[in-house]
């Protein structure tokens, strides 16, 4: 699809939606293609796990719940984590960061945001990534009388924390019979990184080869009855697995939608299924801010353009599309109120027309606007609240 009809088109039905302020969009005919391409490269014996964070949108969950049998969340913030297992009766979530066990106490008990939630604590898997978690937790479990599920927590590569090694678990898993109301689910791994380990260092396929590796090592310590949670991967490496990898349960969730951040090989097959869509306020043959008659040495260094557009709102996580060619520049800087945008000679862009950019990431962005203009079929057909920030 030429990228100029398509952006004309999805502008022209934000226009007739009398849409005329900064929103973002959901191709919901790209996203259904997005789901099919998932589902069709998943290894089959891997469960999918939604990442709330990443998508953060009860009827966006909803709707690509549709095509997966379980309904598995990962989740990252317990307002959210109360909200999807409000919304969705049959829901179980794993956390996917380590919660301080005061918050945890807090969410369980009293008015707490969980203490409301209907059978909460059989609900979720909590996570452990130390010893010392471990036994705050173990004595939470205690003091609120009420058995506490977990996954612990190990690192198979990322780094950013967790049980580093097989015998440190093994060790931690000695240390859980101390603790008889804590029920371990299994463990959880991310690995990230794949993506972005060099050739020089033997590449994502060497960097693959090792976390599998890693992630059958901390497998085998787990007893029959702590292995019904075996959750790998994220959205930029679920799809590199196949049939013989130790996980029964992968994470995703930014794929779905497809943020610039995860333009990577793996989902190369999967289109952009989100943007901004902004107003051009003004288009200008621009002069640089007390350098009036200076303008055109920045101009001839090509440190500054001669055309250029302002934007409503700006400064968003986020990379312009179009108009094609369409770029911030260093000299005139960010803002969230106007922003300036350097534009090509040919650009075809006038005040009033909308401008469009691709976010980096799906979570927190998703959050910004309160809503999701649903796109499909050349309209707008829906909008989407999403869920808020706190």
């Amino acid at each position: 699809m030429s990228i100029v009809p398509y952006f004309s088109d999805m502008s022209k039905a934000l226009r007739q939606e009398g849409i005329h302020q900064p929103c973002l969009v959901l191709d919901l005919d790209r996203l259904d293609r997005n789901i099919a391409v998932i589902k069709h490269g998943l290894a089959p014996n891997l469960a999918l796990r939604l990442v709330d964070k990443s998508l953060p949108c009860l009827p966006l969950l909803a709707h690509i719940g549709k095509t997966f049998a379980n309904r598995q969340f990962m989740t990252f913030h317990l307002p959210i984590t109360a909200a999807v297992l409000g919304e969705f009766a049959d829901a179980t979530v794993i956390l996917g960061k380590p919660m301080p066990v005061e918050g945890v106490r807090l969410a369980l008990t009293g008015n707490g945001i969980l203490a409301k939630v209907k059978n909460a604590p059989q609900r979720i898997a909590w996570l452990i990534d130390t010893d010392e978690r471990l036994a705050a937790y173990g004595a939470l479990a205690n003091e609120l009388g009420t058995d506490l599920q977990f996954c612990f927590e190990v690192d198979v590569g990322l780094h950013r924390g967790g049980y580093p090694n097989g015998p440190a678990l093994a060790h931690a898993l000695q240390v859980l019979k101390q603790y008889p109301r804590l029920q371990c689910q299994g463990i959880m791994a991310y690995e990230a990184h794949i993506n972005h380990i060099p050739a020089l260092f033997g590449g994502p396929k060497k960097a693959l080869a090792k976390t599998k590796a890693l992630f059958q090592q901390f497998a085998a310590c787990l007893g029959p009855d702590q292995r019904s949670i075996l959750n790998l991967g994220g959205s930029s490496t679920a799809l590199l697995y196949d049939t013989a990898i130790a996980a029964n349960d992968v994470s995703m969730g930014s794929a779905f939608v497809l943020p610039t951040d995860f333009d990577v090989p793996s989902l190369k097959e999967l289109a952009p299924a989100i943007f901004i869509a902004t107003p051009v306020l003004k288009v200008v043959d621009p002069l640089v801010p007390g350098l009036d008659d200076r303008t055109w040495i920045m101009q001839k260094l090509g440190l500054f353009p001669k055309r250029g557009c302002f934007l409503y709102g700006g400064k968003w996580m986020a990379k312009p599309v179009y108009p094609f060619g369409m770029k911030p520049n260093k000299t005139m800087g960010f803002s969230t109120n106007q922003q300036f945008m350097s534009l090509p000679a040919s650009a075809i862009i006038k005040p009033d027309d909308f401008a469009f950019l691709r976010p980096t990431q799906s979570e927190f962005v998703l959050q910004l606007f309160g809503s999701i203009v649903v796109y499909s079929g050349g309209k707008v057909t829906a909008r989407w609240q999403t869920l808020p920030l706190s």
